[in-house]
């Protein structure tokens, strides 16, 4: 088992990062399910198993004895670390007069001091392997629609701490981020919600690409970010919106 490269997903239960999870088991990683929601990484545990090494560790990633667990029990059960993908994420849309501070620190304690607190305790790990981390965070980032405040900001921290941490752990560690759009993630969901969105065709034509994104597109970029044959590529935010924010739109 020393020998697998060892990967951990957060928030792999569902949507996008149980995609991720998925792709990373086809590329031969070891993957560490750390989810909160005990129900969702039960289930994908038990669906991604036939695609090779998978665990799952119960985890709150805004919880420092809970992050400090996971990685004692990696590091005891597998010996090291090659990759964290820091993806487990909230979000709470309401109006900025009605959210309250404790609805908005919810959603930066999981969106921005979740993946600090990853970071932090893979990074002596990750060191060792030459490993590296890949942030999600969103195109909400760089651009906003109303009642969104703590959610952008969240993500806007997301870009920046990317940056920082590539700065700072590099060279050993590469740390990169990607901004996806909307994602059908329906398809991924876990059992009890796992409702198709309906989709129409003038949301698909919207997009220069032709069709809303897929939890696959990212996988996908994942992949490409971490292969050590890209060495060169840190700090960076790669937007995956199948080209929307580049189309001028007239009202």
């Amino acid at each position: 088992m020393n020998n697998q490269r060892i990967a951990i997903v957060t928030g792999a239960g569902q949507g996008i990062g149980k995609a991720i999870a998925s792709q990373l088991l086809h590329d031969g990683y070891a993957v560490i399910i750390a989810e909160k929601d005990r129900q969702a990484g039960r289930e994908a545990k038990k669906e991604l198993l036939s695609l090779g090494s998978v665990d799952f560790i119960p985890t709150d990633i805004r919880s420092e004895k809970s992050v400090r667990n996971l990685f004692s029990k990696i590091i005891t059960s597998y010996g090291g670390l090659d990759v964290l993908i820091n993806n487990a994420a909230v979000f709470n849309f309401k109006p900025l007069n009605i959210l309250s501070l404790k609805e908005w620190n919810e959603v930066i304690e999981t969106n921005l001091t979740g993946y600090f607190l990853c970071s932090k305790y893979a990074s002596p790990h990750l060191k060792k392997r030459k490993g590296s981390i890949v942030n999600i965070a969103s195109t909400r980032a760089i651009q906003s629609e109303p009642d969104k405040e703590a959610y952008a900001a969240s993500k806007g921290g997301v870009i920046a701490l990317t940056h920082a941490l590539a700065v700072s752990l590099g060279p050993e560690v590469r740390v990169n981020c990607i901004s996806p759009d909307w994602i059908d993630v329906t398809a991924w969901k876990k059992s009890s919600v796992k409702n198709r969105e309906k989709i129409k065709a003038q949301d698909h034509k919207q997009f220069p690409a032709g069709r809303v994104g897929q939890p696959t597109d990212v996988a996908s970029l994942v992949s490409f970010l971490i292969n050590p044959n890209n060495s060169f590529i840190t700090g960076g935010n790669f937007v995956l919106d199948g080209g929307l924010m580049r189309k001028m739109e007239y009202i």
